[in-house]
């Protein structure tokens, strides 16, 4: 026999349709176009190819505030009434919606008050200030800046603009979807994947997508360390997570909204979580495609889909990923470049200990053969064993990994996978080395060599094994040289040889045995 509760229960719920329903006349209706573009949607051939799926590339980063977030702070402005615009209007926020506020407010010439946290990066501030916003730099964080926002909206009776939780702004973010579905037929689009932070976007491109045609797929992306709608669907309920992820800052929200809990608990499909290292990887994709550099959070619904590919499709669908935003900072790109090509699985790191012998070093190298070596650290520690940090390019897909570390255990050394070991790839790979104790007749050298396949092989092979090399470094940084650090151990009574020997090498190089970079760490 049925729960009458439950049924009741389930009566009270909206459904699905009548969820999406409710915001089509509102998406229609929004003012976005005072300020936004109708974005492109562009084929990426390149990810296309290497997914084998139709994927289409929604270019919000090309709106005049390089993200999406000018649609609903616009809207959400210009539905207020003559007085509240008087009055002006304030937010909370430190990026994308901090720089639409600014710009919808100055379009319909209003005062706008923008509180960020006084961390705030002056490059934010500056592009907030040229949209001729006041800047209020208050707290530590985010919530600090939220609540004083919230305090002067009362004192000075502004209009608060929410960066999400208002069905104003998640019928400007709905516009996206409008044009997408404008761009392609709805009946060839077999998933749109939308990044997520406090839920507004992908609120109004689920409510929009799925009024017209419920058979699309809506699927979330978050970051592993910000999974805020991922948790609060599998709760039942909006959820305050204890903290979050920064990398991608854009989306680094810690409680989705309420209104945008409601929309997306009715109409989104799935949410899929991808880490850092995917996120670079999607930001790589994007590059070689576009020659854009999307933020973090503008590349992960590039990463999410590449993540949900991997065990579902669209078959002859197309799939639409929302590049979301491209204000990245400068500082992060090393980060990016360093990660890429771990979150693609092109490239693997090992710890590997060999003997402290004479032509152990070479000896191991032979092993790795004509790969790529894209990083090699090692420090003589002791004349039992020498520990060596090595990062090898490998094919994404393939056994390669498996093989090499298969090939390395067989030649009797000890070997350890680091490609997923966060500290590894955080701090380790640049600690490797220190002082060594008991070394003697040590001199140091930078080299360089033409960089391709087998060189770091043929470059040690020149070396010979007349001297023992007692450190060594190299990391290869995408140019047409290799560069490496090396410590070789030359006794007083073999320094004219060794010159001689250098000299018929023919590389390039230095001797840097005096640095006090030198003396001081190594």
């Amino acid at each position: 026999m049925s729960n009458p509760a439950a049924t009741v229960a389930r009566a009270e719920t909206p459904s699905p349709a009548t969820v999406a329903a409710d915001y089509l006349g509102r998406v229609l209706k929004a003012r976005v176009y005072d300020v936004a573009v109708e974005s492109p949607l562009e084929r990426a051939p390149r990810l296309s190819k290497r997914l084998g799926a139709l994927v289409l590339l929604k270019r919000e980063d090309q709106q005049p505030v390089f993200s999406f977030k000018l649609r609903g702070a616009f809207n959400k402005i210009a539905s207020l009434d003559a007085e509240a615009r008087a009055r002006g209007v304030i937010c909370a926020s430190a990026g994308n919606h901090a720089q639409g506020v600014a710009l919808a407010a100055r379009r319909l010439g209003l005062r706008a008050v923008i509180v960020m946290p006084t961390t705030t990066p002056r490059i934010k501030t500056q592009a907030v200030a040229d949209l001729g916003a006041e800047i209020v730099l208050h707290g530590d964080d985010f919530d600090a800046a939220h609540a004083h926002a919230r305090d002067l909206e009362c004192a000075q009776g502004l209009s608060f603009v929410h960066p999400f939780d208002d069905p104003e702004v998640i019928a400007g973010q709905g516009t996206i979807a409008m044009e997408i579905l404008r761009q392609h037929h709805g009946e060839e689009i077999g998933c749109i994947v939308v990044p997520v932070g406090g839920g507004g976007l992908i609120a109004g491109v689920a409510a929009y997508a799925k009024a017209l045609y419920p058979h699309i797929r809506i699927i979330g992306v978050e970051s592993e360390d910000a999974p805020t709608l991922h948790h609060a669907l599998a709760a039942g309920r909006p959820l305050r997570l204890p903290r979050v992820g920064v990398f991608a800052d854009g989306t680094a929200v810690r409680q989705v909204g309420n209104e945008t809990f409601r929309v997306a608990q009715a109409l989104v499909d799935e949410v899929v979580l991808v880490s850092t290292d995917e996120i670079c990887a999607a930001i790589q994709d994007i590059f070689e495609d576009t020659r854009v550099v999307a933020e973090p959070s503008g590349a992960l619904a590039v990463a999410g889909l590449k993540r949900w590919l991997q065990n579902n499709d669209c078959g002859e669908r197309a799939c639409v990923a929302v590049v979301s935003g491209a204000n990245m900072n400068f500082d992060r790109l090393r980060h990016v470049a360093e990660r890429a090509d771990l979150g693609a699985d092109r490239e693997m790191l090992l710890a590997v200990t060999i003997p402290e012998q004479q032509g152990s070093f070479r000896r191991f190298c032979q092993l790795i053969g004509t790969r790529a070596v894209t990083e090699f650290n090692y420090r003589y520690c002791d004349a039992g064993a020498a520990h060596i940090f090595v990062g090898l390019a490998i094919d994404p897909g393939s056994d390669d990994r498996a093989e090499v570390v298969h090939a390395i255990r067989a030649a009797g050394l000890k070997v350890e996978d680091l490609s997923r070991n966060e500290m590894a790839k955080l701090h380790v790979r640049y600690m490797v080395g220190g002082k060594a104790a008991q070394i003697s007749d040590e001199r140091l050298f930078r080299f360089e060599f033409p960089e391709r396949r087998g060189a770091l092989l043929k470059f040690l092979d020149a070396i010979g094994t007349d001297w023992n090399i007692s450190l060594f470094h190299y990391r290869n940084h995408g140019s047409d040289h290799g560069r490496v650090l090396a410590g070789i151990q030359v006794p007083t009574d073999t320094a004219s040889a060794f010159a001689q020997h250098l000299a018929d090498l023919g590389y390039p190089h230095a001797e840097e045995t005096t640095n006090p970079a030198y003396r001081a760490f190594l």
